[in-house]
């Protein structure tokens, strides 16, 4: 089932029109992965930081992204990662993996800008690379170091 979802998800980003709604419907994706993992791992360590406040940001990411696909008129999916994502071994595992999902995360945004010219997608954008780069990976970063 968890594939089949994630497929269809990845499907609607195939068809979508313009590289504009696929960009946004493929940091849409990003970001819903980014949101279970992370309260996957709340639910199996209990609420731990950064994870808790990382998954609150992704939220905010999230509703970033919202309107924009709204403004351009790409259907929003529901979140397929939501109770399908493995948990980790250990809180030190999940905090390397939440390193890789953040480096992750900067490549993909490197990657969909370059799909837009819309400056409004853009700017969104390029403030959630940010947070990602500057804000998120640092703090796994430490978690990892700690753990």
């Amino acid at each position: 089932m968890k594939t089949l979802l994630i497929a269809l998800f990845l499907s609607n980003a195939a068809q979508a029109s313009a590289p504009h709604e696929q960009a946004l419907l493929m940091a849409l994706d990003d970001e819903y992965k980014a949101k279970a993992t992370y309260e996957q791992v709340i639910e199996d360590f209990g609420a731990i930081r950064p994870f808790t406040n990382i998954k609150r940001s992704e939220e905010k990411h999230i509703e970033a992204l919202i309107p924009l696909l709204n403004k351009y008129g790409v259907a929003i999916p529901d979140n397929p990662y939501l109770g399908n994502i493995a948990s980790f071994n250990s809180i030190k595992e999940a905090c390397l993996g939440g390193v890789q999902a953040e480096v992750d995360n900067v490549a993909l945004y490197d990657k969909i800008e370059a799909m837009v010219d819309q400056e409004d997608i853009l700017n969104v954008f390029d403030r959630l690379r940010w947070a990602s780069q500057e804000r998120h990976l640092p703090a796994f970063q430490r978690c990892a170091r700690r753990n």
